[in-house]
């Protein structure tokens, strides 16, 4: 139980982990796993919640159902996850701009924000340009 209150992990042993979880994932359900058409999937559960004549009329979501499945579930495991391993090492405090950013770009929230989420939509377009 110690390893887990660890604040950080090998490398080596968090990407053997995550290459198990990998071949389990395609032993139990055929599929690798991934997270870009979960959040595809999450954005038009949003917005049929919020306006579904309009989610409804999207040709992406008539094409792909609008579902919580496996892969939605996932998804949610890692932000669990994440959770309880900031817990168990007793890091869990947020930080708006990390060390890191701050002595290469300065301590401008609304710089690291806009930039994360710049980031995010160059991220998503890129794994759903590649199928993924």
């Amino acid at each position: 139980m110690d390893v887990l209150r660890r604040k950080t992990w090998s490398p080596y042993a968090a990407g053997a982990l995550a290459g198990l979880l990998l071949v389990l994932s395609i032993f139990v359900t055929g599929k690798y796993f991934g997270a870009s058409t979960t959040f595809v999937r999450a954005a038009g559960l949003v917005e049929q919640a919020v306006a579904p004549e309009k989610a409804s009329g999207m040709e992406y979501f008539l094409k792909t159902k609008i579902k919580v499945d496996w892969q939605f579930m996932f998804v949610v495991g890692v932000l669990l996850g994440a959770l309880a391993s900031a817990r168990l090492s007793k890091e869990s405090r947020a930080v708006a701009v990390p060390s890191m950013w701050s002595r290469r770009f300065g301590t401008s929230r609304v710089k690291r924000w806009v930039a994360g989420f710049l980031g995010g939509i160059v991220l998503m377009f890129g794994a759903r340009l590649a199928g993924g």
